[in-house]
């Protein structure tokens, strides 16, 4: 979605509201495609002394799996981003200024990027998921696993003189 910034890039304290929907569905993610529903972007263009504010936030419900049990849910994603917006740079590059071109923002780009980039590199189901039994494969939040705790090699011969008692 490419936005018209032209009538508010020379007036000060002109604001420019935006609303857009972002189809991802085609991102992938550690093997897999989490986003099946649209993601609605929605902010502001600010001119704050002749200096334009981008505030974007991206948002959609994700088609997660948790890495440590595997289990599927849906899991609400929120991504904030902002960044100044310029028709030019005077020194070099910057990480925080965006070139405008002919007066308008790819503000679909934006969004896309910073949904991206924002992205968690891990997934849980919960804080406190206790994982799978990295023996018999039980779910562990479902309850302890029927596996018999192996003993440390180095305390085998503490555990034969409790056996025998």
């Amino acid at each position: 979605m490419l936005l018209d910034v032209k009538p508010i890039l020379h007036t000060p304290g002109g604001r420019l509201d935006f609303q857009f929907d972002l189809d991802l569905s085609d991102v992938e993610f550690s093997g897999r495609y989490p986003v099946s529903s649209s993601v609605s972007v929605s902010g502001e263009v600010r001119n704050a002394a002749d200096v334009l504010h981008l505030n974007l936030t991206a948002r959609t419900t994700l088609d997660a799996v948790c890495d440590r049990c595997g289990r599927e849910f849906s899991m609400e994603k929120e991504i904030p981003y902002h960044c100044m917006l310029a028709e030019s740079l005077e020194n070099g590059e910057s990480d925080e200024i965006e070139l405008l071109e002919d007066g308008k923002a790819d503000l679909g780009e934006l969004a896309r990027t910073a949904f991206i980039l924002g992205m968690d590199t891990k997934t849980l189901c919960s804080e406190d998921c206790k994982g799978l039994c990295s023996r018999c494969g039980a779910d562990l939040n479902l309850g302890p696993c029927s596996c018999k705790k192996e003993i440390d090699p180095r305390l085998a011969a503490l555990a034969k003189l409790l056996e025998n008692k």
